[in-house]
């Protein structure tokens, strides 16, 4: 197959996405990828899909990987409630690293678009909402389940505080009491996160709470208990992986059915993709793009995104300060070399044109050149890993909205790190 043949040029016109709905049809959940956590044009052409997913498709979510009590604010703010009075301070709420990941300009212009999109609806019509699929939050959310029931239900509010005083003595540290507890060296609180989460469940059966309030909450419950067993098994690589994408997975689940309507997600490539299709779904893991693609049969819709070179915003350790680094030019023989060779800066393309397995690059919020080809590269069939991709020659860092300093990492030589 002819791949240049295939590919529809994005120019920025209105109708750039044409295709790509036509593709999309009637599913219910379209999974938008990125090949990293930190490069404009994949956030705001994300951005451009799904508003037209929501104007257009009736799409009535956007679901994002990030923490659920952070998204809560967004999800707030953009259906007019809530106390924050612009985008900017809803998206204060992510505060845990890598902030720039959601606190960027490219997020706060689409969350003030939903907000204007929103007041304009008739009275009474659904609300398109923000959400976050993550389990990262797993003291957020303990705090908000407590703060819920302190409102209902103060009886259940004291219940909640005496199971989770299990984690006090770890200081809000999810990683201390992973170590902890895999290590032997603490009792872990898995009991007493199932407890609170059956309570929850059993509350959302029969009680008479404002059922939107009520479903955050047991969603709140129910990451405590799946980032709890996240955080108990995360030195045993790939189990913690896939905790992380089921629970992913879960609460897309949850949130569709609730909603009653069609879901956007975005999230990493990694996540997005059908891991059957790659070298580490042969090494047993899963991931949410797959987990979709098998709840919703022919009902769902995979989309990647790549790059040739550019810039990125990435930090070179995790917590480490963030950083505005070039990126290499992708590796011969690679995926993003072979799209690089259409010869056309921005592209749409439907998966099945690209036939090879190739090697695939991964950015996430953490980007090491100098170790490139080991920590960013994988084997994939993109063909059967997405249903279509969007390819982007060159690309530029995105713009956090916070202060802090952008440390400028300089250029490389081209046959830098020779020999990896």
């Amino acid at each position: 197959m002819n791949l240049r043949s295939e590919v529809r040029e994005i120019t920025g016109a209105a109708g750039d996405y044409d295709a790509l709905l036509e593709l999309v049809g009637d599913a219910r959940c379209v999974l938008l990828g990125e090949a990293s956590h930190g490069t404009h044009e994949f956030y705001r052409e994300r951005s451009r899909i799904t508003r037209r997913l929501i104007a257009e498709k009736g799409f009535c979510a956007v679901a994002i990987e990030g923490d659920w009590p952070s998204a809560q604010r967004v999800n707030r703010y953009v259906r007019g409630a809530g106390a924050d009075r612009c985008a900017e301070s809803a998206l204060r709420g992510f505060e845990r690293f890598p902030a720039w990941m959601w606190r960027n300009r490219d997020v706060l212009q689409f969350v003030g678009w939903l907000r204007r999109h929103n007041d304009g609806l008739a009275p009474g019509a659904p609300r398109a909402g923000f959400y976050g699929l993550d389990l990262y939050s797993l003291f957020e959310s303990m705090r908000a389940i407590v703060r819920y029931l302190e409102g209902v239900d103060p009886a259940a509010a004291r219940r909640a505080r005496e199971r989770y005083a299990c984690f006090d003595h770890f200081k809000d540290s999810s990683q201390r009491y992973g170590y902890a507890t895999a290590f032997g060296m603490s009792k872990s609180c898995e009991d007493e996160v199932v407890a609170q989460l059956v309570e929850m469940r059993s509350r959302a059966a029969g009680a008479s709470d404002d059922p939107d309030e009520l479903f955050h909450a047991e969603q709140n419950a129910r990451l405590v208990k799946n980032a709890e067993e996240y955080y108990r098994t995360m030195f045993h690589g790939h189990v913690s992986w896939n905790l992380r994408d089921q629970h992913m997975a879960q609460t897309l689940g949850a949130l569709a059915l609730h909603l009653a309507g069609k879901v956007v997600v975005w999230a990493h490539n990694s996540h997005v993709g059908d891991a059957r299709a790659t070298e580490t779904g042969e090494r047993g893991e899963l991931t949410l793009g797959q987990l979709v693609r098998e709840r919703y049969p022919g009902n769902s819709a995979l989309v990647g995104m790549t790059t040739y070179r550019g810039s990125v915003t990435a930090a070179s350790d995790w917590d480490g300060p963030v950083e505005r680094k070039r990126v290499r030019d992708a590796l011969p023989g690679s995926h993003e070399d072979a799209l690089h060779r259409v010869g056309i800066p921005r592209f749409f393309v439907p998966s099945a044109a690209l036939e090879d397995r190739r090697l695939e690059r991964a950015i996430g919020v953490v980007y090491l050149p100098e170790t490139e080809r080991l920590s960013h590269y994988y084997h994939a069939d993109m063909s059967r890993q997405f249903d279509a991709l969007l390819h982007f020659d060159e690309t530029r860092a995105l713009e956090p909205l916070d202060r802090e300093p952008l440390v400028a990492v300089g250029d490389f030589p081209e046959t830098y790190p020779a020999g990896v």
